[in-house]
């Protein structure tokens, strides 16, 4: 889980994570003093893993490409899969079991579908109440539209095929790429209609909320200021 600030939702995150009695290891990306010291009492208190990316790097943040590849090498070494869950996605006790259950051979990805505390899908899978979705039910499909981090497994046999050291450093996050990656190594990204996690989106940097609620300011900073590359 990369967190970045936003610790009133960050932290909620996590707990829902611990208490589905599963391990986490968290990457601190350049956070105030006040919140990494937070999330350094938050692991004493329970079986998180802090990573402090200052510790590693002084580029500034995002640091996700850094958090991939010390992450991808990790599993590989573990030989396990890989989780990613985003700081302001809120899991249910059994989510990361329902992806488990999903991981067969000649797949990539597997993702939980996001929804509003409205229980409505929302961002980035919010295209999934159009008509032609609406007879899967709560079925798992094989997609070939791009993928979110928000809740997301990538397996092992991805993680073997796909070298995240040619990740693109000019960009900021690589959902995109990587579902793209996936799909051309011949593997299958499968999403989980039924297994639904609460998103609240963009959290950690507020400013992206301007997407939708002036998306002329939001894309005037997106290129002039160079953010948000994807």
């Amino acid at each position: 889980m990369p967190v970045k600030d936003s610790l009133e939702i960050a932290e909620k995150a996590i707990r829902a994570i611990v208490d589905s009695g599963h391990t986490l290891c968290v990457y601190d990306d350049n956070s105030l003093p006040e919140n990494a010291q937070r999330l350094d009492q938050i692991a004493a208190e329970t079986n998180i893993q802090v990573v402090h990316i200052s510790n590693l790097t002084n580029h500034p943040s995002p640091n996700y490409r850094l958090v991939l590849q010390q992450a991808q090498q990790t599993a590989l070494q573990e030989y396990k899969h890989l989780v990613i869950i985003e700081s302001d996605v809120i899991i249910q006790s059994d989510t990361l079991m329902q992806l488990f259950a999903e991981v067969k051979q000649g797949v990539g990805m597997v993702a939980a579908a996001t929804i509003d505390e409205e229980g409505v899908y929302n961002f980035p899978y919010h295209y999934l109440h159009r008509w032609r979705y609406r007879w899967y039910g709560k079925k798992t499909i094989a997609t070939k539209k791009r993928f979110s981090f928000c809740c997301t497994l990538l397996t092992n046999e991805l993680l073997q095929k796909a070298d995240f050291q040619l990740l693109d450093p000019t960009k900021n996050w690589y959902d995109v790429t990587i579902s793209h990656w996936s799909l051309k190594l011949g593997l299958r990204n499968m999403l989980m209609l039924g297994n639904t996690v609460l998103h609240l989106p963009h959290s950690s940097r507020p400013w992206k909320r301007l997407k939708y609620t002036n998306p002329l300011l939001y894309y005037w900073r997106k290129i002039t200021q160079r953010k948000d590359r994807i």
